[in-house]
């Protein structure tokens, strides 16, 4: 939980714009989460107005579910997110829980997934990383090992870009650094699940590339899940998710079904003073 005697507060929020060549159902997965952070206010905006209705999807992630009608549809959300000021929690001593021991809601993040192919990685997992020491080092060291392996390269990944594509390019952008990292963890039986959301650049030096979405992943270690980002490797303060699965197709911002392009794209993250 946030504490309320020391937060930060975040806007955040993404514009989109969509060029449907006829009425197009859609899922939106862009609202953060109160987990971790508290969201103290938020506005939706659609041009033209639609209709729309909220619900959980599988995984527990908060949907909006709307139809894009035919011609140009904006659509914006905006919210102010109150945030802890200190990094993401760290425990070395947080250790790899025996399968047989594992809480069942935590089974399905050790199995393979679509883009997270860890019955294909399981051998190289074991080579690389089965002497390390079980728990927190094991995590840590697959992340030291997944951010030097990859060079992160806008242009490089695609939607059914996998953890397999990606380790054998060596390149890729942050999606990709998390699954490969999920991959090598479910592996070695350790839980693991995809998050993305926001991150703002809070106490890191500001990045030369505009604002965007930003993945991650999470590990369950002892009895929590606990946050690692292979794309930074370095404990980030805010990473505010909106949704967490298997993979990344679990988590899309928009889910469209049928003829709709998305023109427009544009994403913040920013501390308010």
């Amino acid at each position: 939980m946030v504490n309320a005697t020391a937060t930060l507060l975040v806007r955040v929020g993404c514009e989109f714009v969509y060029q449907a060549g006829a009425d197009t159902p859609a899922i939106l997965l862009i609202r953060p989460e109160d987990v971790g952070h508290r969201v103290r206010s938020e506005a939706w905006q659609a041009e033209p107005v639609v209709a729309y209705h909220d619900f959980r999807d599988l995984y527990g992630n908060r949907s909006r579910r709307l139809t894009l009608p035919a011609g140009t549809v904006h659509l914006r959300y905006d919210a102010d997110v109150e945030i802890s000021p200190e990094p993401a929690d760290t425990d070395w001593s947080a250790r790899q829980n025996a399968v047989e021991d594992l809480p069942d809601d935590t089974l399905v993040y050790t199995r393979p997934s679509r883009f997270c192919q860890s019955d294909e990685l399981a051998s190289e997992a074991w080579d690389r990383f089965g002497d390390t020491e079980p728990g927190w080092p094991r995590v840590q060291a697959i992340c030291d090992y997944v951010h030097d392996a990859l060079a992160f390269q806008y242009g490089t990944s695609f939607p059914n870009t996998s953890a397999v594509d990606a380790l054998r390019a060596g390149t890729g952008v942050c999606r990709d650094y998390a699954q490969l990292a999920v991959t090598f963890c479910r592996a070695l039986n350790i839980p693991a699940r995809y998050a993305f959301g926001y991150l703002p650049d809070i106490e890191v030096p500001p990045p030369t590339s505009p604002m965007d979405f930003c993945a991650w992943f999470e590990a369950y270690l002892g009895d929590r899940w606990w946050t690692f980002d292979p794309r930074n490797n370095v404990r980030r303060v805010g990473h505010i998710a909106i949704a967490r699965g298997r993979d990344a197709l679990d988590t899309a911002m928009v889910t469209t079904y049928g003829d709709a392009r998305l023109t427009g794209m544009t994403v913040w993250a920013d501390r308010v003073a």
